[in-house]
């Protein structure tokens, strides 16, 4: 697989690499431009299965730096959900018209992110506790999680809404993609085939770059406000919104 990428392929794919460094340090919001480049270089399904490890890379380095800001209570409340959504993603996965999948999803982020702003500007310090939120969210997540990698909206969305301080909403982002991503390596690799030993040659060269997007986040986000922060993944994740739908 190696021997056959393009230039063109390696530059996108160590662009990618980069940027889920980014990605795993807390600049939330900018997932959706690495599963767009991964499908530009692999295909949308092979894709899935060439990321994950990817993600689980930065996932690992993520929750050892920002451990001790971790909300578990939070975080616990939604995994149960996103790994029933997961679950659902492996069996519908084969079948699904991708088209009206992204699109549909696009408009419930794009409407979330809306809600979510105008909660903002009402300056409400309101946290949803009611279980329909969690699960909602949690099942939608872990559905798009298994199917394109594209949680991290829903995430980031109910996150927001539980109104965490940086490095808590990093802190606690972080476990649960490492938990999840980790719960979906067996149903790529016996369901869809997706994780091969070639699949895996491809990961291990990208992990020196995911480092240094890593390394150069961290140090980007120590000079960032939390109402900054905030404000950053409310506009990505909107931004995403609108390149999934057009994707």
């Amino acid at each position: 697989m190696l021997s056959q990428l393009s230039p063109t392929d390696w530059l996108t794919l160590f662009a990618a690499s980069f940027i889920l460094g980014l990605s795993k340090s807390g600049i939330k919001g900018i997932s959706v431009i690495i599963v767009a480049m991964m499908v530009f270089v692999f295909g949308a399904k092979a894709s899935t299965g060439i990321l994950l490890p990817m993600l689980i890379v930065g996932d690992i380095i993520a929750s050892i730096y920002y451990n001790k800001h971790t909300k578990w209570k939070y975080l616990i409340r939604l995994m149960p959900f996103m790994m029933v959504g997961v679950v659902l993603g492996t069996w519908v996965g084969h079948g699904m018209n991708e088209d009206v999948f992204r699109k549909s999803m696009a408009i419930v982020i794009f409407v979330a992110v809306t809600v979510m702003w105008w909660w903002d500007q009402r300056k409400s310090k309101h946290v949803p506790e009611h279980i329909a939120v969690a699960g909602t969210m949690g099942l939608i997540a872990g559905f798009t999680t298994m199917v394109g990698n594209l949680a991290g909206s829903f995430a980031n969305i109910f996150f927001l809404a539980m109104r965490l301080p940086k490095n808590q909403f990093i802190g606690t982002t972080a476990w649960l993609f490492l938990i999840i991503n980790l719960f979906k390596v067996p149903f790529h690799i016996f369901s869809w085939g997706t994780i091969t030993w070639d699949t895996l040659k491809v990961d291990l060269v990208t992990v020196p770059v995911i480092l240094l997007g890593l390394f150069v986040g961290i140090r980007v986000l120590k000079r960032v406000n939390d109402n900054i922060f905030r404000k950053f993944i409310l506009v990505t994740t909107a931004i995403g919104a609108i390149l999934i739908y057009f994707t």
